[in-house]
């Protein structure tokens, strides 16, 4: 599993930050691609990774400004010269299907590949893989804005082999049937439960990937316990008051729901174009006098996210 940054910026693109969209690769766990909004220029942004627009599947929008949705149109067309030819989901808030149908049929835009969309009308589970979990909830933003809670369910214990050979049971097609939690009868007679050579479940991975939105209670609730936590920050500290007024959060307000919410670590996104440099910097030293494990990211910025030891 990682985490591709594509677009870091807030309001318009600029020069150092593209607009909102993030990636998380799920290849080898579903050989799928999520985004995460798609703002403009968002396929741009692709053109400079190896995200292939055929691997994206799923499409979750947090909310309706253009900064996020400007996107949608040209990158579903280009996905459809690009061999995307299975069917795509789109996730988002009320008015997302009128959007995206208007747009290709204004364009006499032709897709190859159906497109099902989910417009979100209540909080809760929106989407079952089998390995992975979608949940979501609303913020606090000008507009209807979502938080996502992408929850890995957990793994199989590993096969401990060490501990088979320790016990004279020789590696071969066995072991499929004892990894499996079989009880099996050995050539020698003995028989065995297969759940004695089996490790521990390995706990599935939380990435929480919220929408603009003030500091809000369903923030924290949907980063509980969360490997990753993307959280918008806007405005600097001193500029608290500002950001209410223009319903977004500041660094430490993104902070504070990364520790309240026992996060493992928080990417700080939607940076204005005001802060460069060093300004981003203190953007940063700002969330981590809060929690510690707070980095502001870059375009194209990449992280593993590997599992809990």
């Amino acid at each position: 599993m990682e985490i591709q940054f594509l677009g870091t910026g807030a309001g318009v693109p600029g020069r150092l930050r593209n607009v909102s969209s993030i990636a998380l690769k799920l290849l080898d766990e579903i050989n799928e691609i999520w985004l995460f909004d798609c703002g403009e220029g968002t396929q741009h942004q692709i053109l400079k990774t190896a995200v292939r627009p055929r691997k994206i599947k799923k499409i979750f929008i947090t909310h309706l400004h253009g900064d996020h949705i400007f996107g949608l149109p040209g990158l579903l067309s280009s996905r459809a010269f690009q061999g995307g030819d299975d069917e795509l989901m789109i996730f988002g808030p009320k008015g997302i299907q009128q959007f995206v149908t208007v747009c290709l049929k204004i364009s006499d835009s032709h897709l190859k590949y159906p497109i099902t969309f989910v417009e979100i009308s209540e909080a809760g589970l929106i989407y079952d893989s089998g390995t992975f979990q979608v949940y979501c909830d609303f913020l606090d933003h000008r507009i209807e804005s979502i938080g996502y809670r992408v929850v890995e369910k957990n793994l199989p214990g590993e096969l401990q082999a060490a501990k088979l050979k320790e016990a004279g049971i020789p590696s071969g097609p066995l072991y499929g049937r004892i990894k499996r939690g079989e009880t099996v009868e050995l050539p020698d007679g003995r028989r065995i439960d297969g759940r004695d050579y089996i490790g521990p479940e390995k706990k599935g991975r939380i990435v929480t990937i919220l929408g603009d939105t003030r500091k809000h209670p369903n923030s924290v609730k949907l980063a509980k316990d969360a490997d990753v936590l993307v959280h918008e920050s806007t405005f600097r500290q001193d500029e608290a008051a500002l950001a209410k007024s223009y319903y977004h959060a500041t660094t430490k307000q993104a902070a504070e729901v990364a520790k309240q919410a026992g996060a493992k670590r928080l990417f700080l996104t939607h940076i204005s174009a005001r802060y460069i440099g060093k300004e981003a910097l203190k953007l940063e030293k700002e969330a981590q006098s809060v929690f510690k494990q707070s980095t502001i990211v870059n375009d194209l910025d990449s992280f593993d996210i590997p599992f809990k030891k």
